[in-house]
């Protein structure tokens, strides 16, 4: 049997990935492809009781290490019940958020990219998506997405100033550059259909 692919969306707030990844699946569905759904964090049971935790109470309800390990418990669960599991089937995996997340909004402050690369290395050994899509928009179309969807109320993660969701849009331009192989540049401006056809584009290469 044919190993399945993983795919990850990524991107800011508002770039609307999890409208994207709904799209996607339908497109690679009506492929002939068995698609599973997931998202991050969360994902299997132990995943989304971590999610609880990383995604509400205060601002400072974990110190920035903490938060990073947490997310790292959560991915290797997911990772153990949910992806390898879909994958070694055949299915082709379509995630809301992975890695590349954890590198973009904890690995850009008071730890570094090389931390984070570190507990992904122990939690669930080294293993990267075949393709990640990083929806890029305009700051300010960004925020205008944001607030239409989630009003005056949003997590602890997603409620943090402009200046930190700045630097989460610099860090995913650069694994953009840095790493063109497996990371592309999407653009998710215009409408929805769009992105789409750019998002079946940039997997070409992968398609049965």
């Amino acid at each position: 049997m044919t190993r399945g692919r993983f795919i990850t969306l990524e991107g800011g707030e508002g770039a609307g990935k999890s409208t994207q990844r709904a799209a996607l699946a339908t497109a690679l569905r009506a492929g002939g492809l068995e698609v599973v759904e997931t998202r991050e964090p969360g994902g299997s049971d132990g995943a989304e009781a971590i999610r609880d935790l990383l995604l509400t109470g205060g601002a400072d309800r974990w110190s920035p290490r903490a938060e990073a390990l947490l997310f790292a418990a959560a991915r290797a669960d997911h990772l153990e019940r949910t992806i390898r599991p879909a994958l070694d089937r055949g299915a082709w995996v379509l995630s809301d958020r992975f890695l590349d997340s954890s590198r973009a909004y904890q690995g850009a402050g008071e730890l570094t990219d090389a931390d984070i690369l570190a507990l992904h290395r122990i939690g669930s050994a080294d293993f990267f998506p075949d393709r990640t899509l990083v929806l890029m928009l305009p700051e300010t179309e960004a925020e205008a997405r944001a607030k239409a969807r989630d009003g005056e109320s949003t997590d602890r993660i997603g409620g943090r100033d402009r200046a930190f969701h700045r630097r989460v849009a610099d860090v995913f331009a650069r694994l953009a550059n840095e790493e063109p192989a497996r990371v592309r540049a999407i653009d998710a401006s215009g409408e929805a259909g769009l992105v789409t056809a750019r998002l079946l584009d940039a997997l070409a290469d992968l398609l049965p």
